[in-house]
């Protein structure tokens, strides 16, 4: 199985992903959660530029990336779950999981340090909020979540499936809740329970600062309520919510990929940081 998991992993993660896109941009057209403000097709030829470019880049400087990390554990005996006997099934899902924690824990991290701040924000300046809106990382960003993602790994030493099984995971919801989809309420209410829904990750992009500063999940939404960072719903409503970030409202900065790669390298470095609540008009966040 991990042989074939190694020979392969390009292909079923790639299928994954072209599956679970062409899925929910066909649920956008169907049932639209808001009105798109700016152009569609501008924002997507360059958000899905970026996404193109970065797998280059990390395809260069990490061929083998994270699973071959979770197989030079493994040949070494590093991390807990090639020290320790544990069963197999539940070495998977408690590797998942615990993954799933640091994505979460990376995620305030960069919203808390305001020089990684300067890296995330390409993230949130996204004028509009899609599918496209969920693979939108500047590639420094990429390559600081890939090296974390290894230290964890070597620290944890999880079966290679459930490495495979965790990016599959974490692109898949991802794409899932950054989707401009409408989901009844009721069905949301149950799902939110148990997957980070659009209507609740939503809120995490809205240009209100106290806002932008909860639901950092991205798949498992138990941490954002066991951390206190939980909010239901935005103050404006979804349709009424601005989206992005309130000093970056330029479409050559905001939307094209020339202005998205420069975009951590403009302004000052301010005191952005995770408890802060007010923001002076002329501050750049």
């Amino acid at each position: 199985m991990e042989d074939f998991i190694m020979q392969n992993e390009k292909t079923i993660r790639l299928g994954f992903f072209l599956g679970v896109f062409t899925v929910m941009a066909l649920f956008e057209v169907i049932a639209p959660r808001r009105a798109l403000s700016h152009s569609k097709i501008v924002r997507w030829g360059n958000n899905l530029g970026l996404t193109i470019f970065n797998t280059f880049v990390l395809r260069v400087l990490f061929p083998t990336a994270a699973v071959g990390m979770a197989l030079f554990a493994q040949e070494q005996g590093w991390g807990v779950f090639n020290y320790y006997p544990i069963a197999f099934p539940i070495a998977i899902i408690a590797s998942v999981i615990v993954m799933d924690f640091f994505i979460y824990i990376q995620h305030v991290m960069v919203h808390a340090i305001p020089l990684l701040w300067r890296l995330h924000r390409v993230h949130h300046a996204d004028l509009d909020y899609d599918v496209t809106t969920g693979a939108r990382f500047h590639t420094l960003e990429i390559i600081l979540s890939m090296g974390i993602k290894f230290a964890v790994i070597l620290l944890l030493g999880p079966p290679i499936v459930a490495v495979v099984m965790f990016e599959i995971i974490l692109n898949a919801t991802a794409m899932f809740n950054h989707s401009n989809v409408r989901i009844p309420e009721a069905i949301d209410k149950i799902l939110r329970s148990f997957i980070v829904t659009p209507d609740m990750h939503r809120v995490h992009h809205s240009i209100a600062d106290d806002e932008a500063n909860s639901n950092f999940g991205f798949s498992l939404p138990w941490w954002d309520r066991l951390f206190g960072t939980y909010r239901a719903q935005p103050r404006g409503g979804h349709a009424g919510m601005t989206i992005g970030i309130r000093s970056y409202r330029d479409s050559k900065h905001c939307s094209w990929l020339s202005g998205i790669l420069i975009m951590p390298f403009i302004g000052k470095i301010s005191d952005y940081a995770i408890n802060r609540r007010q923001w002076g008009d002329n501050e750049q966040e």
